[in-house]
């Protein structure tokens, strides 16, 4: 299937975006289960999830808890000459400590999200953005707190019930010290959560019982928490923005959560800088971005919103979505 011609609203059907949904909710469920809870074949479940994959219309991969993942990681925003946008964007996606890179609208800024340490930060913002003469300014944000993320959106097509009978256990340990064989699983559960347990065994170089037994660990510690990358367009969400807020800092914890609760909300968090709280936002249209930005943001109280809609994204949980030039990447 071709995704650079073909009509993202017309790519999946609901069985493609039930089976999408009930990846959100449990990325590492068995066929079997989910074709249970979907009420269809296994048959059926086994060659929808091959064809979305086989395109590159889906990739699960695993992710880091929300607060240990995001707590002291920087919101960057780049203004870019025009022209130089693609070269910027892609050489930032290509580094392992930034997840998220989006080109906003209009092609003249670049967003992202870096998890460095901080000598790879300070070489990043003081050294290696300053010296790139493609860039005009840049400004860095840090995350003080993450409501949500990208890994708790649900995109709506499952009930109640079906979203419970597939939702995991929670955590039941803190989360454990891990060593070299549960970081090896971690890494290649980070390319693809969807990884069966003999080819994790037979990747890592360990019996499969014992890779079982390690997941059960992560799993009851809550280190292996997923996220199915799709693109918004083929769950009828045909735009992406990016909200910066002003929140009296009273109501900061409150408005917050009511954000993170909201089903078009794909990740809140409270930050430092001029505005006090970025909410991202997947809505149908331009229309449906007014009637959030009127309907939502109003009665909670906020002061001040700066609307920032993506244009492309490059990158989303690590996997990378498009090539230089603007191209869908190839499956």
């Amino acid at each position: 299937m071709d995704t650079s011609t073909a009509d993202p609203a017309t790519v999946l059907d609901t069985l493609d975006r039930r089976l999408v949904c009930a990846l959100q909710v449990d990325g590492r469920a068995e066929s079997g289960r989910l074709a249970e809870v979907l009420g269809v074949s296994v048959r059926t479940v086994t060659r929808r999830l091959a064809r979305m994959r086989q395109a590159g219309l889906l990739t699960v991969v695993r992710m880091p808890d929300a607060e240990f993942g995001a707590v002291g990681a920087l919101l960057l925003r780049v203004r870019v000459l025009r022209g130089k946008v693609d070269t910027v964007a892609h050489a930032l996606a290509a580094r392992p400590d930034v997840p998220f890179v989006d080109v906003m609208l209009g092609g003249g800024e670049v967003s992202a999200v870096v998890l460095a340490g901080e000598g790879a930060r300070d070489r990043l913002l003081h050294g290696q953005l300053p010296a790139t003469g493609s860039v005009l300014e840049s400004t860095a944000h840090v995350v003080l707190h993450a409501f949500a993320d990208a890994g708790q959106w649900r995109a709506g097509y499952l009930d109640a019930a079906e979203a419970a009978a597939l939702r995991p256990p929670p955590p039941s340990t803190p989360p454990p010290v891990t060593d070299a064989l549960d970081q090896l699983l971690l890494a290649r559960l980070g390319e693809d959560a969807r990884l069966p347990h003999a080819a994790l065994a037979a990747a890592v170089g360990a019996p499969e019982t014992t890779v079982r037994r390690r997941l059960h660990r992560l799993a009851a510690g809550g280190l292996l928490r997923t996220h199915a990358t799709v693109d918004p367009r083929l769950l009828g969400m045909a735009v992406d923005a990016n909200l910066w807020i002003d929140v009296p800092p009273g109501r900061l914890a409150e408005v917050g959560e009511a954000l993170a609760a909201h089903p078009q909300v794909h990740g809140v968090f409270a930050t430092s800088g001029p505005s006090n709280l970025l909410a991202t936002v997947f809505c149908p249209d331009h229309g449906g971005l007014y009637r959030f930005t009127t309907g939502t943001l109003g009665p909670l109280g906020v002061t001040r919103a700066e609307t920032a809609v993506v244009g492309r994204a490059v990158k989303r949980a690590g996997v990378l979505l498009s090539a230089p030039g603007g191209r869908p990447r190839p499956a």
